[in-house]
């Protein structure tokens, strides 16, 4: 430096030796080197001593002379840049400067030094600083363009300078507090006494600026001459945008801006304000001044700079700055204003922050103009005029050159062209632009995007207002929309989430009390409140308009975040306007959707934009647009098809973004999205597939969709995003996925209506998209579960059309799958509520009547069964009565797939059931059994019964220990309720419930209308209780006979009595029915049989555990009087079987109380014991059989040795038991053998008990009678004598008789008879064995017999009935519908056999007293005079003949008896009887059979012989202790036996066989021997004898007389064979007496005698004349005899004299 300084001082020396002063460049050579030489800082000391080292060069600039001007100021230009100039030495050179400027010298190298000074070091200050300012400035005024540019240039750089050196300042004594300056007013423009130097010169520079532009004079730049408009601006402006702290840290300067710049800016603004385009005419009268578009243009830079840096200062003044601005994009305004105006409005969307000042400064107070709705609007309206400004062809409009229009119109030209065409114009590559309505409006790249670049705001250089081209108006409020949204939507989004951040930290750190911005939520509500319906207005239509698929993006990406945004807020309204404004973009023009129109016309209310009424735009025209899906609306009535855009598509991606990305804030406006794309989808034919996602599948009818490629390749992708949306369900939080599914849910609740009556497809969407929000958010399920299967429980699966329900209930089985599936956190099986309530819906689902639905219920039953049956738990009850919800109305497949499931169940999950769910399995078991669609299942299901039965068998203690733990606890709970604890059976212990609750259903399925059905679960239940009985407890054996075995012996009684008589044809399909089983009542006999049997078996084997319950009696009456109605049942199974169990029952010894072993209790039965004939013992342990009565007997011992009871007390209960049968047996016999009242013979009676029914009552007496013998009274005897008549009359129908009768030849007993026979017999016996006391039964019992004894002779007769015999039955097989005939039964040979057992047991008992007093001898000998008396009468032969041969057997044991008892006067009744029985027979008024043969005849004879006989020898010899009549009778009898004894009808041949000569002679025999004997006891005696002679001999006389008159009177005519057959008969008798006589001792004979035969010869003698053959020989006979009386008699002696 030193160095320079010396070589230019000495080079100024020479080249200006000519100055006048040369010394001064010597003398500073001197001084420099002085100072280097002296001092160490040479810089310091050099600028100490500058205004002497400057001197030389500012001398040598006052010559004027170029390149010593030049030379001097480069020096003094590198002192400057060393810094070596002191203020007063800058003082002079600036002075220097000033001159040469003036001058015109060196006009560049004079800016450069002033540039130099100011820049280098801070020395110019004042009045020396503004005079080097002016100085520039002057020069920027100069001819010289170079000049004037550099100058301005420099002018800038110093303004610039002198803030930096204030700012440099501020930085140098910022750690200084100054003493606040006392308030003022600061009314004195230049009171800046204040401010310190540096400042101090800025805030002087910045006033004068404001008094240049303003046109003032300036106060501190002295010395300027000229200055533009133009520039002082963009000088304000720099200034302004480069120092705003100096202006914000300093109160003057704040009070410069204030009170200087903003006025100034407000009066610059007139003209534009004023200015209206078309108003410019020259006729107006004032003409306004014009806008100048430089002006207003660095207006508006000035503004945008005050707006930004010092907004805070100028509240009021940017207010009216900002509507100056929103009145510049009116329409009137000429296009270059609105198009800076609108790059100003940009310049302010960029800056967010900025705009929440505005909402927070204006929008929010009260009286304020709203200025940022007012710039949003006004964007808006803007936006809306152009498309209708350029409409109307206004000339203005369109500033642009005809080349530019040309170029328009050629790309709107191939824009439309080229898709109308179809795009076939290939090579054409379209413009991105707006059209609306005809208008085509070219967007252009305006800036990028969040940056407001301007293009016309920097056009400085331009004087004239420069020519917009088309579309950048609208480009620029385009980016100024999107940036306005992307800005303020970004500035609220990153607030939210630090909020959120704080929040989190808040919860982590409780401590940590961070304070958040008050009122900041009310602040971004608002601007959002303020700005949505201009930014909606703008964007629909823009959106609307677009043609560029970029273009679209943006603005749908635009309506995406501002919704997004009012959804995080909380504002409802704007939220669902903007995806109101996407939806309809996505759907075709004027689709009719009520959701969006609904919510449109809420909406049109709120939109205003300055005035005019803005529509949310529908679309126009749709040339520009590429179709790219035809398909049908989703509508009830078909309405053609609709078009989808490419645009469609663009926004409906949109839609699914913001669902997906935004669902959490979206909340009831997913209403609104969903309703949406469900109209999309179906348009585009998705149809949901597995799991809910939608698949691209075929419309089912209508014109189908047509795609093209395009879409074609987008159809998966959107379906795939359809489902991410779904599945991104799992992260919105609780609140949101409650919307989601509300809006689902009110989807479907449409498509539901909408498929109400009309057979086309259902939209299928919301149902698919239910069940797929579900299957993702099985995490969460609690919460959303009721709601979702609510609705598609109550109005899906219940819906007439059958694919909605189908999806609907394949959405709730896949639900409730995957949630069983699902690993939840608890487990399910820790988490009893869920899993209760998510197999909840599949119970409902049962309440569905549709029978698909059931069956996807059933077959999704299985599955679960199949995957999760191991850990259902406490699902199991509601599983089961899924199963079990079964109904008849529900066809038959459904029953089988619910019965698989059941069978699953029994067969492998009854182990892993809990307890409680065992009754449920029964209870469904049976309802499958009561079911009647399927028999076999019914069959199958008792089957199951079964084994559920022998399950229990083997877990019983297992399940018995669970039970009682869930009974305590269920207990418990009762208590603290304090109500009764109620389950069926109580109180029975839990295990017996069980087996209670299983016979209770078998008794169900007992009475079931289906026989087999019936059979097969009878035979079970009783199988089941004699298996497993022996687990239930005592008490519980209480209840199964009262609630289970009588309860259904009560109701099969009932049915079977109430059945229909009806014949059945068949048995379903072809079966032929049995005719044993064709009427429903003979199927319900075979029921009643198989139940009572049962029973009876169970009272049988389990005698000795019932009989320890308290009422056993009652038991024991109750089920004797099931057998007695039964018995008397009309239906003779039944009745037959009653009786069996009836005999079952009795087969039971009596407990042996003594020493008698059991085998004489045994022998006492005198009956057979039945094997009981229970079926094979079910699986589990093996059945004791307590049928042998040893075993039984030997048990009950036991059981005494146990808990013996009171003997006396037990015996007496036992004879209670037995008399209570006795009871039972006498009213069934008396009922079932009392004959049928009134009515004729021709009458059927209602019922005649078979033979079978009969037998068996009657032989259940024997085994009864052991037990009651000791009891049994006279009264009793009576009560069985009747029934035992009234059985053995009983008819039988005669289509039955082949069956019981013997053929009638043979002489057999029924099965009947043999039992009545039996039964007495078994009384006689125990009455011959037992005490005295009984003998008195002994006359009843022969009464008994001999009324038997009757029927032989006289069949009994049955009521009123007619009956036939046998033999003359008409019996015909074929004749199946005449009612049958009564055949009575063949009686003889039951007589016959009575009569023998009378015969046998008079034998035994003839001197019995009672037997005597009882007249028994007396009544057998009146009973045997009928047959005796009949004789050939009899209907059988050998009935005669027997009575005889039995009168022959009973006289010889009782006339001993009777002579006995002569004096007793017992029998004196008795020999009347024996003499007409005596004279019945042989003198019988029946003719024998003309087929008799002579040898049978013969044979007979010696009958009539045989009793004579027995008179002789019985009779007659003991005459003394017999009555006198009784004597005589005999005596006539034998008298008239001697002479006529003949039948009428032999034939002449036979006569003389069949004149009984044998008897005849007999008789005479006997007659004489009595006669004529010598022992005559009594005169009486002989007295009869002699009067029986006299009349026999009379009466021969008298015969023979007539004879011999009316054979001489007949003459050649023969007698009648009656009168010949009498008088050989008579001649017989003669010779017979002849014979007798000889034989006779002579002294017995009276004289009388043999005078009265004597007197007879000579008639003989007349009769030789006869003329019959017969008669001569008989007359030989009679006369032969009488040789002997032809001497008289030696011996004198008189005859019969004493």
């Amino acid at each position: 430096m030193f160095v320079l300084c010396v070589l230019q001082y000495k080079f100024l020396k020479h080249c200006y030796k000519h100055l006048p002063s040369p010394l001064a460049a010597e003398s500073g050579i001197v001084k420099i080197k002085t100072i280097a030489a002296r001092n160490s800082d040479i810089l310091a000391t050099l600028k100490e001593n500058s205004s002497e080292v400057v001197q030389p060069f500012l001398m040598g600039c006052g010559t004027k002379e170029p390149k010593i001007t030049q030379l001097c100021l480069a020096a003094i230009q590198r002192l400057m840049s060393h810094e070596v100039v002191s203020e007063a030495a800058a003082g002079n050179i600036i002075n220097m400067l000033w001159q040469l400027m003036e001058n015109g010298l060196e006009e560049l190298k004079l800016l450069q030094t002033v540039l130099v000074l100011l820049t280098t070091n801070t020395v110019v200050h004042d009045q020396v600083l503004s005079k080097a300012i002016v100085l520039c400035f002057r020069l920027h005024f100069t001819k010289d363009n170079i000049t004037n540019n550099t100058a301005a240039a420099t002018v800038r750089q110093v303004v610039t300078v002198v803030f930096e050196r204030m700012v440099a300042e501020d930085e140098r004594f910022k750690d200084i507090v100054d003493q606040p300056p006392p308030v003022q007013g600061n009314t004195n423009r230049r009171s800046v006494s204040t401010l310190r130097p540096s400042a101090k010169d800025a805030y002087m520079l910045f006033q004068d600026l404001c008094q240049l532009v303003n046109a003032d004079a300036p106060y501190w730049l002295v010395g300027m001459t000229e200055m533009t408009r133009t520039f002082g601006l963009e000088l304000l402006e720099s200034v302004l945008n480069d120092f705003p702290r100096v202006f914000l840290q300093h109160q003057e300067f704040s009070f410069l801006l204030k009170e200087r710049v903003c006025p100034l800016v407000i009066k610059l603004f007139s003209p534009n304000i004023k200015f209206r385009q078309g108003n410019s005419s020259a006729a107006s009268p004032a003409p306004v001044e014009k806008p100048y578009f430089p002006i207003c243009m660095r207006l508006l830079r000035v503004v945008s700079v005050l707006i930004k840096h010092f907004y805070s200062l100028l509240v009021t003044e940017c207010e009216i700055f900002l509507s100056l601005l929103v009145k510049f994009l009116d329409g009137e305004k000429p296009q270059w204003l609105r198009a800076v105006a609108v790059e100003s409005v940009h310049r302010l969307c960029v800056q967010p922050h900025l705009l929440r000042s505005f909402c927070l400064s204006y929008d929010m107070k009260q009286h304020s103009t709203k200025v940022f709705r007012d710039i949003v609007n006004a964007l808006g309206s803007f936006i809306q005029s152009l498309f209708i400004v350029l409409n109307t062809g206004n000339p203005a409009a369109t500033n642009t050159s005809t080349g530019g229009s040309g170029a328009q119109g050629a790309a709107q030209g191939a824009a439309q062209g080229g898709l109308g065409a179809g795009g076939q114009g290939g090579s054409l590559t379209t413009q991105a632009a707006f059209e609306y309505r005809g208008t085509w409006i070219p967007l252009m790249t305006v800036s990028v995007q969040g940056s407001a670049k301007a293009t016309y705001l920097e056009m400085l250089d331009k004087v004239e207002p420069p020519s917009i081209p088309e579309g950048y108006a609208m480009s620029v409020a385009f980016s100024a929309l999107l940036d306005l949204v992307r800005g303020i939507t970004s500035m609220i989004e990153r607030a939210l989430a630090k909020e959120e951040e704080e929040a989190v930290r808040r919860e982590a750190n409780p401590d940590q009390n961070t304070q958040l911005e008050p009122g900041a939520h009310l602040v971004w509500e608002e601007m959002v409140s303020a700005c949505w319906c201009g930014l909606l207005a703008a964007l629909s239509l823009l959106l609307d308009a677009s043609t560029d698929e970029t273009a679209t993006e943006s603005i749908l990406k635009a309506e995406l975040n501002v919704a997004a945004l009012c959804g995080r807020l909380g504002l409802v309204t704007p939220r669902d306007a903007f995806i109101t404004a996407i939806c309809k973009a996505s759907l075709p023009p004027h689709y009719a959707l009520t959701v969006l129109s609904s919510n449109t016309a809420n909406l049109n209310k709120a939109y205003s934009i300055q005035g005019q009424s803005v529509q949310i735009i529908s679309s126009s025209s749709e040339s520009h647009q590429q179709v790219v899906a035809v398909g049908q609306p989703l509508s009830v009535q078909p309405q053609g098809t609709v078009v989808l855009t490419a645009k469609n598509i663009q926004c409906m991606r949109t839609l699914l973004n913001l669902a997906h990305c935004h669902g959490v804030v979206l909340g009831t406006s997913w209403q609104l999205v969903l309703a949406t794309l469900q109209h999309l989808v179906w348009i585009l034919g998705l149809k949901p597939g597995v799991g809910g996602a939608l698949k691209p599948g075929r419309a089912v009818e209508g014109p189908s969709t047509v795609l093209t490629t395009a879409v074609m390749t987008d159809l998966p992708v959107i379906s795939n995003i359809l489902s991410r949306l779904f599945e991104s369900s799992q992260y919105l939080d609780d609140v949101s996925l409650h919307h989601l599914i509300n809006a689902l849910c009110s989807l479907s609740l449409e498509a539901v209506e909408m498929a109400y009556g009309n057979n086309k497809e259902p939209s299928l969407f919301a149902v698919a998209k239910l069940l797929e929000t579900g299957l993702v958010n099985m995490d969460r399920i609690e919460i959303l579960w009721r709601p979702l299967t609510g609705h598609l429980l109550e109005q899906v699966c219940q819906h007439p059309n059958a694919r909605m329900r189908e999806w609907g209930a394949e959405a709730v089985t896949s639900l409730i799958k995957a949630g069983l599936a699902y690993k939840h956190n608890p487990p399910l099986a820790q988490n009893q509520r869920l899993q209760l309530l998510l197999l909840n819906p599949l119970k409902e689902l049962s309440n569905v009547l549709h029978a698909d639905i059931r069956q996807k219920q059933l077959e999704s039953v299985l599955q679960i069964l199949q995957s999760q049956g191991d850990s259902l738990g406490p699902g199991w009850p509601l599983v089961l009565g899924v199963i079990g919800a079964i109904r008849n109305d529900q066809g038959e497949s459904l029953i089988r797939t619910a019965f698989q499931c059941l069978q699953l169940v029994v067969t492998d999950f009854l182990p892993t059931m809990p307890c409680a769910g065992l009754q449920i399995v029964v209870d469904v078991a049976g309802s499958f059994g009561l079911q009647n669609q399927e028999l076999n299942i019914s069959l199958t299901s008792i089957g199951l019964l079964w084994n559920i039965s022998d399950y229990f068998f083997q877990r019983g203690e297992a399940i018995t220990q669970e039970l009682e733990r869930e009974e305590a606890a269920l207990q418990k709970q009762a208590q603290e309720k304090g109500e009764p604890l109620n389950r069926p059976f109580h109180p029975a212990p839990p295990f017996d419930c069980l087996w209670l609750c299983l016979y209770a259903k078998l008794g169900q399925l007992c009475v079931d209308p289906r026989p087999a059905v019936r059979k097969s679960a009878g035979q079970t239940m009783f199988s089941t209780i004699a298996a497993h009985g022996t687990l239930l407890q005592q008490p519980t054996w209480h209840i199964v006979v009262w609630k289970v075995l009588f309860h259904l012996l009560d109701c099969v009684r009932k049915s079977s009595t109430t059945a229909d008589k009806e014949k059945i044809e068949s048995g379903g399909g072809n079966i032929l029915i049995h005719h044993s089983r064709d009427t429903a009542e003979k199927q319900w006999a075979e029921t009643w049989v198989l139940t009572l049997a049962g029973v009876a078996r169970i009272f049988n084997t389990r005698r000795y555990l019932l009989q320890q319950l308290g009422d056993y009696f009652k038991a024991w009456e109750v089920l004797l009087d099931h057998i007695q109605s039964a018995a008397l049942s009309k239906n003779s199974e039944v009745s037959l079987a009653a009786l069996k169990s009836f005999q079952e029952i009795l087969q039971i010894a009596t407990p042996v109380k003594d020493s008698a072993m059991p085998n004489d209790a045994l022998a006492a039965m005198g009956a057979p014991v039945l094997i009981d004939p229970l079926s094979a013992p079910g699986p589990g342990r093996p059945l004791l059989r307590s049928d042998s009565m040893l075993e039984r007997l030997t048990s009950y011992n036991c059981a005494e040795l146990q808990a013996p009871p009171p003997g006396e007390e037990s015996a007496l209960e036992d004879a209670a038991l037995w008399w209570s049968a006795w009871n039972t047996w006498y009213r069934t016999g008396t009922d079932s053998t009392r004959p049928p009242s009134g009515g004729t013979g021709t009458d059927r009676p209602s019922f005649v008990p078979s033979q079978p029914f009969l037998t068996a009552l009657v032989q259940i007496f024997p085994a009864l009678y052991q037990h009651i013998k000791t009891g049994f009274s006279m009264e009793d005897l009576r009560k069985l004598g009747v029934i035992l008549h009234g059985a053995v009359s009983i008819p039988i129908s005669s289509d039955a008789s082949p069956f019981i009768l013997p053929s009638y030849t043979e002489a057999v007993l029924t099965s009947l008879q043999e039992a009545v026979l039996t039964a007495l017999d078994v009384l006689q016996k125990a009455i011959c064995v037992g005490p005295e006391n009984l003998q008195v039964m002994y006359p009843a019992i022969f009464e008994q017999l001999l009324l038997f004894v009757e029927f032989s002779c006289k069949p009994p007769q049955y009521g009123k009935m007619e009956t036939k015999h046998v033999a003359n039955a008409k019996y015909n097989q074929i004749q199946l519908f005449t009612p049958a005939e009564w055949v009575a039964l063949n009686y003889v040979p039951f007589a016959e056999r009575s009569l023998e057992v009378v015969v046998d047991l008079y034998h035994k008992t003839a001197c019995h007293k009672a037997v005597i007093n009882e007249k028994v001898l007396q009544n057998i000998i009146k009973t045997l005079r009928m047959p005796l008396g009949l004789k050939y009468g009899c209907p059988s032969e050998s009935t005669w003949k027997l009575a005889v041969s039995s009168l022959l057997k009973v006289l010889s044991t009782g006339l001993p008896v009777a002579r006995q008892h002569a004096s007793s006067r017992k029998f004196d009744t008795m020999w009347p009887e024996l003499a007409n029985a005596f004279k019945d027979f042989l003198f019988t008024k029946s003719t024998p059979p003309d087929n008799v043969s002579i040898q049978e005849f013969q044979k007979n004879e010696a009958i009539d012989v045989e009793v004579v006989q027995l008179i002789s020898t019985e009779i007659l010899p003991f005459a003394i202790f017999i009555p006198k009549d009784f004597v005589g009778q005999i005596m006539a009898m034998l008298n008239k036996g001697s002479i006529h004894s003949q039948s009428s009808s032999f034939t002449e041949a036979e006569v003389d066989v069949r004149m009984r000569e044998e008897f005849s002679k007999v008789c005479f025999e006997t007659l004489l021997q009595f006669s004529f004997s010598n022992k005559v006891s009594t005169p009486q005696e002989g007295y009869i004898s002699r009067m029986a002679l006299s009349v026999l001999l009379k009466r021969s006389q008298d015969v023979l007389r007539r004879y011999v008159d009316d054979e001489r009177l007949s003459g050649r005519c023969p007698l009648p064979r009656q009168q010949v057959t009498e008088i050989i008969f008579v001649l017989k008798a003669i010779s017979t007496l002849m014979d007798s006589l000889k034989k006779t001792q002579p002294e017995n004979v009276d004289g009388t005698t043999w005078a009265q035969v004597i007197a007879l010869y000579p008639t003989l003698v007349e009769c030789i004349t006869c003329s019959s053959s017969e008669v001569s020989s008989a007359l030989k006979e009679a006369m032969g005899p009488f040789k002997d009386f032809m001497q008289p008699p030696v011996s004198r002696v008189p005859n019969g004299e004493s």
